[in-house]
């Protein structure tokens, strides 16, 4: 399709849906995230979008998600799902993906696209438009963090 072969366009959208899934922490987000970049950079280029330019979207379309849910509280109308509403922080299990969760987004972003993806934190200040020592400064937190809680849960994250 459009000069890009079927197995570079397969991991391109593999790709994508891991850094989605890096941000959003949940399968079916990630997939409606990626999706809706995908969807926006083919209705704009009619063409295959660089790698760049659709984890681009797919961060800009994360984010003004997550603050238009800070602005606008969605709450079931029904009592049994009211519970549902209210924000509770879950306990942390012994898979890593529960000591991701921790991390705030913007931390597991950078995380994830330079562990993952391979990404310098120049390549990734200029996909997040972040300066290179604030993208240093999250993954040092973020590394940081995940090792704490690592160890205050008696696991092992990774080794260095």
């Amino acid at each position: 399709m459009f000069g890009f072969g079927e197995s570079d366009q397969r991991e391109l959208l593999q790709a994508a849906f891991r850094y989605a899934f890096s941000l959003t922490h949940h399968q079916y987000d990630a997939e409606d995230l990626m999706q809706s970049a995908w969807l926006k950079l083919l209705s704009m280029k009619a063409k295959i979008p660089a790698k760049n330019l659709l984890f681009v979207t797919i961060r800009h379309l994360f984010f003004d998600d997550l603050r238009r849910r800070k602005i606008v509280s969605f709450c079931a109308l029904d009592e049994a799902e009211a519970s549902a509403c209210q924000t509770a922080k879950p306990a942390l299990s012994d898979d890593v993906a529960a000591l991701l969760s921790e991390l705030r987004p913007e931390e597991r972003e950078a995380l994830f696209l330079h562990e993952v993806e391979g990404y310098t934190a120049s390549e990734i200040s200029r996909v997040t438009g972040q300066p290179r020592g604030t993208v240093l400064s999250l993954m040092h937190r973020a590394r940081e963090r995940l090792l704490k809680l690592a160890q205050t849960e008696g696991k092992r994250v990774w080794h260095e």
